[in-house]
């Protein structure tokens, strides 16, 4: 963990330039070692299935490609056991070439590529107030207990718009009670109404859900970060459950928000609450203009763009937030000096 402070005055790594013909060109990561009391795992296949690794989940997808790479190198620059964190990347079948681009940088990454069907999923999409969330990958997460080995018990699904500045360890060791499937930051001084229609609030059958069988009251929480024990998701088929929230949007339209409100239907006031520090969200402003905003108080471990405001885009555009200037030590992007000179 560190202090705002301290983060201002990250340096930028050493690194080296990957280009790839036609496309982006990213630098190649330095090499991170594991700390001396770190188990050892080896470097074969058994790492994807392995009981002593840390297993993080996320997308790859080209429009967030340089978000996810920035993701990569936050989780292993502060993590004591580097070599012990295995990534699970779910690509559509038509982008799984991104992953050329994440083993040149890291070529020292333990990974593996999940192919992910989205014209499976696309027909119970509905549009939200934003058109970035409708996209099919955004609700990837809903299947990561199909898509992933069923060896995996528990993952920490990460967003691509987010750096960790803390031990990734310490948020995937997450206490989570033997009756409950994930965990996350909860903020219950959200206004929760606001999630749904009032087609959805004005119709008894469809609301009191949120008061059926929770273990406490129902607060929002943002599905960009979360520990999920997969065993516990596939033995109560949470799955279809989320799918049949989606079924009846389709008929009803009970949410605006793309993938979020289906899980607060599902989970909400029945997951363990993990502290604010793991996820400092909404630094990308809101889904309309994507105005940037402060940290919330208190200490800081996984700083979060959610809204429409997105650090590389905004930096790009030349009319970066303050905040913005966190996120810059991690981009791997190699700057295009043809485009610069012009």
């Amino acid at each position: 963990m560190h202090s705002i402070s301290s983060l201002l005055y990250l340096t930028f790594l050493a690194v080296f330039t990957v280009s790839f013909a036609g496309g982006e060109r990213f630098k190649e990561a330095p090499e991170f070692f594991n700390s001396p009391e770190c188990l050892t795992i080896e470097n074969d296949y058994d790492f994807v299935c392995s009981n002593k690794a840390i297993h993080v989940a996320m997308t790859l997808d080209a429009a967030y490609l340089r978000g996810s790479m920035a993701v990569i190198l936050s989780v292993l620059q502060h993590s004591s056991c580097p070599q012990n964190i295995v990534f699970h990347f779910v690509t559509s079948k038509q982008s799984h070439r991104l992953q050329n681009y994440v083993a040149s940088s890291f070529p020292y990454l333990k990974f593996r590529i999940y192919p992910y069907d989205v014209a499976a999923i696309s027909g119970l999409i509905s549009t939200s107030i934003r058109s970035a969330l409708d996209s099919p990958l955004n609700y990837a997460r809903n299947y990561l207990a199909e898509i992933l080995p069923t060896c995996l018990s528990r993952v920490v699904y990460l967003d691509s718009d987010l750096i960790l500045v803390d031990d990734i360890s310490k948020l995937f060791s997450t206490h989570i009670p033997n009756d409950v499937v994930l965990a996350a930051p909860e903020y219950c001084n959200a206004n929760f109404t606001t999630y749904f229609t009032p087609t959805f609030w004005s119709n008894p059958s469809l609301s009191i859900t949120l008061s059926l069988n929770r273990r406490r009251p129902p607060c929002y929480f943002n599905t960009g970060v979360m520990v999920i024990e997969l065993k516990k998701w596939r033995e109560g088929d949470y799955t279809r459950k989320i799918i049949e929230w989606m079924e009846l949007q389709k008929r009803i339209r009970i949410y605006e928000l793309g993938s979020l409100p289906p899980f607060l239907l599902v989970f909400a006031g029945n997951i363990a609450p993990v502290d604010h520090r793991w996820n400092q969200h909404g630094l990308g402003g809101d889904n309309f203009r994507g105005l940037c905003r402060d940290l919330h108080p208190g200490p800081v471990s996984l700083l979060h763009w959610s809204g429409k405001g997105k650090p590389w885009v905004r930096l790009d555009d030349g009319r970066p937030c303050p905040l913005d200037a966190l996120w810059v030590p991690y981009d791997l992007l190699e700057p295009r000096f043809d485009l610069i000179e012009r």
